[in-house]
């Protein structure tokens, strides 16, 4: 029986190789040969987790005429990664990939590091902070004083707690959205609410449109859900979105979904403004496209003074093309995965009849603790004392990174939780990969891509400061040293192929 468990098209594997940037080598460098630049491309893309363990691999013909190469350096190559321990072979059931004994597999998405290993690695991966006490404390105290009533029932609750629900209904209202709680329902999370909608809109092969560069979780989900992501161009710097592409889009791809981050973009940083708001609200109500609008970073503005746009549902008065999606996860503590959809009371009560068949609610102490924290007041402390922590993380941060990596290139967000840096040419994957050896640990620009788009960045989090920032500068140099001499992981890095 063969042990693969998805495949890998040519043209798709050609497309993530060729994406791969050339290590700038010097006066009398050699090039690796063909065979092993291929070799260490596909493993660098295993050890990424952006090509999937149990993954199988085209045929050496196959492949060879996508990269136009020849079959003889394709075999060559594959035979190196046998050796290696990252490909399996058997006879009338081809090649897959793997991975040697003893190394842990790879991490599709972001997940934080495990607390054991926090004392020796500097985590880069998550953008997340520690909780602000003591309002966490005080949050669940105040949960546990109204449990009582709540645990005379079944405790399920599909919509969320009617508390919740109506405490969550006024803050949009007072925002200047008037919203009704049966316009809300509570999730485990914004990952939660977006895997509902997907599943409620865009099933097995629909379209989803997305930002490019976007948060590289969300991707992964999408992609697990069988959609077909449409990348969509983001202007460069803090720019946002370029509204000519995202019309063109809309109008020529149709996709069901279009998925955005409005606030302080995950990962450029980037804030829309009213303008570009409205525009895409009218272009994706014209091609009959629903936006799904990420508000988990809204509140994080780190600039004092900086007035902040209405939101994009703001611009849906009708509530036929606006979904949007909230969380306490960002602006308060990761470890409270309570979050929520705000959307026409029909789209919610299709994904609440939806949920009977997956969760069927979130967990009551923790919405009671957000409700806590909204309703009496510690929720504005607690996410002021979250911004001055990550303005501060930010500062010391860009310092750092500044005085060791003068040549890498970035522009300063004005809120939110990250940093999205052009890495001075170096293979942000090879970055990646040299920093697990130098004790620092950075998401790849590929990661919030399609198709292995963005090579030459990387994201770095707002979640160290003071001397563990500068630590973190200096061990991301220390990578780049590596990748610049050839020396991250085994053999040369990959050359570019040209397909």
């Amino acid at each position: 029986m063969a042990q693969w468990t998805s495949a890998m098209g040519a043209a798709q594997l050609a497309r993530l190789l060729n994406s791969q940037q050339e290590r700038p080598t010097g006066p009398g460098t050699r090039r690796p040969a063909a065979y092993r630049a291929l070799a260490d491309g596909v493993r660098l893309l295993v050890l990424e987790g952006r090509v999937p363990v149990a993954a199988r691999l085209p045929a050496e013909r196959e492949l060879a005429l996508a990269l136009s190469v020849s079959r003889t350096t394709v075999a060559a190559a594959y035979e190196a990664l046998r050796a290696e321990g990252f490909l399996e072979s058997r006879r009338g059931a081809g090649s897959w990939t793997a991975v040697p004994a003893g190394n842990p597999l790879p991490a599709r998405g972001l997940e934080p590091l495990p607390p054991e290993a926090l004392g020796s690695v500097i985590d880069l991966g998550c953008a997340a902070l520690p909780a602000p006490e003591p309002w966490l404390t005080r949050a669940v105290q105040g949960a546990l004083e109204e449990l009582p009533p709540y645990a005379h029932t079944h405790g399920d609750y599909p919509a969320g707690l009617p508390a919740l629900r109506a405490t969550l209904a006024d803050r949009y209202t007072a925002r200047g959205i008037p919203t009704m709680p049966e316009q809300i329902m509570v999730t485990t999370g914004a990952m939660g609410a977006i895997d509902a909608i997907c599943h409620l809109f865009a099933p097995r092969g629909e379209r989803i449109a997305v930002e490019s560069p976007s948060y590289a979780n969300i991707l992964q989900l999408m992609r697990e859900a069988g959609a077909r992501l449409v990348p969509v161009a983001m202007s460069e710097g803090l720019g946002g979105w370029d509204l000519d592409r995202w019309r063109q889009v809309l109008r020529e791809a149709a996709p069901r979904l279009a998925y955005v981050v409005a606030d302080f973009h995950n990962p450029t940083g980037a804030l829309a403004d009213e303008n570009q708001r409205r525009r895409l609200v009218e272009a994706a109500r014209s091609a009959g496209t629903v936006l799904v609008v990420d508000e988990t970073m809204s509140e994080l503005h780190l600039e004092d003074g900086l007035e902040m746009p209405r939101p994009v549902c703001a611009f849906d008065p009708a509530g036929s093309a606006v979904i949007t999606v909230g969380s306490a996860s960002k602006a308060f503590w990761a470890g409270m995965r309570i979050g929520w959809v705000r959307a026409a009371p029909d789209v919610i009560r299709s994904l609440v009849a939806a949920r009977a068949y997956a969760d069927l609610g979130t967990p009551v102490v923790e919405q009671l603790a957000v409700n806590w924290l909204l309703s009496a007041g510690g929720w504005e402390q607690a996410v002021e004392l979250r911004r001055e922590q990550a303005r501060e993380n930010r500062d010391a941060l860009v310092a750092a990174v500044r005085r060791e990596l003068p040549s890498w290139e970035f522009t300063v967000p004005r809120g939110g939780l990250t940093l999205w840096v052009r890495s001075g040419g170096l293979s942000g994957s090879r970055l990646a990969e040299a920093g697990e050896r130098v004790g620092v640990r950075v998401p790849s620009g590929p990661r919030f891509g399609v198709d292995g788009a963005f090579e030459g960045y990387v994201r770095l989090p707002f979640t160290v400061g003071g001397a563990v920032a500068d630590e973190a500068a200096v061990r991301l140099a220390a990578a780049a040293r590596l990748v610049e001499t050839g020396a991250s992981g085994s053999g040369e890095a990959p050359r570019t192929f040209v397909a």
